[in-house]
């Protein structure tokens, strides 16, 4: 990252913190300035940041996960609901498997060798 860079990250983390800070001193009741002052500091700051190499890369890398996104191949409704069913059925399972474990140690232990049943 050079100097430039550095500079408009800067910059743009001060108008961010600007905006929070004009948001809560302005008056409580003043809710729709403080609101369009907080987001009008993002804009300026995600416009500043636009400017630098690292907010290009970030609209390029945005741009390809959409791109990605897109290529995805959904599952149908009936496919979705029966892995649903699937895994509801597979945690039930293990459950009851746990449940099972934890009451023969329990067993085990405090009444057969402690014999505290």
């Amino acid at each position: 990252m050079d100097s430039q860079d550095k500079i408009k990250l800067g910059l743009a983390i001060l108008l961010v913190v600007a905006g929070v800070a004009g948001f809560y001193l302005l008056a409580a009741d003043q809710t729709v300035l403080r609101v369009v002052l907080f987001i009008a500091s993002l804009l300026a700051a995600a416009a500043v940041l636009w400017q630098s190499n690292m907010g290009r890369s970030f609209v390029v890398y945005a741009q390809e996960s959409v791109a990605e996104a897109r290529k995805v191949v959904w599952p149908e409704r009936k496919e979705a609901t029966q892995l649903t069913l699937l895994v509801f059925a597979f945690v039930f399972v293990l459950a009851l498997f746990m449940w099972l474990v934890d009451s023969s140690l329990s067993w085990l232990f405090y009444d057969v060798l402690l014999r505290r049943g």
